[in-house]
């Protein structure tokens, strides 16, 4: 006597059977070409200023291009707003104006920005208050190969 066959016990060997057929084909699909990885950018670095009755002032005022965080303290007796404007750019270089909310005596504020190699002028609210000028130079080296980068 035959025994009928059980659709159940069959449909394990077959789902496993798909499953590795689909595995095959999807393993073929990679591709041959070496990937380049491209160099991450520069690490950002801070700069810091300061608005006294006197002038803005910037340390350090010359560095490499790239991302910039820069921090102003407001050191006069007003509230000031910060503009960092690009005044000459090597070719290629894009155009800047930038400004910070007021900001108001005693306090700080922060202005992030991508610079690109040429010269920028960091001025403040009031035209009596002698502005800033900040030499960026080439671009600042990869930061492919330093460790604790996000």
């Amino acid at each position: 006597m035959e025994r009928p066959v059980d659709a159940k016990r069959m449909m394990p060997g077959a789902a496993t059977a798909a499953a590795v057929v689909l595995a095959a084909a999807l393993a073929g699909c990679g591709d041959d070409d070496d990937f380049a990885n491209m160099p991450r950018p520069p690490a950002p670095i801070v700069v810091s200023a300061a608005i006294t009755e006197e002038g803005v002032s910037v340390s350090p005022a010359t560095f490499g291009a790239g991302t910039v965080n820069l921090i102003v303290t407001n050191q006069t007796d007003a509230s000031q707003r910060v503009t960092l404007r690009s005044q000459e750019l090597a070719d290629g270089g894009q155009k800047l104006e930038q400004s910070t909310g007021p900001i108001n005596p005693g306090d700080t504020a922060s202005l992030k920005a991508d610079l690109d190699q040429g010269t920028y002028v960091l001025s403040a609210g009031r035209r009596s208050i002698e502005p800033a000028t900040v030499d960026v130079g080439a671009a600042r080296e990869s930061a492919q190969n330093r460790l604790l980068q996000p």
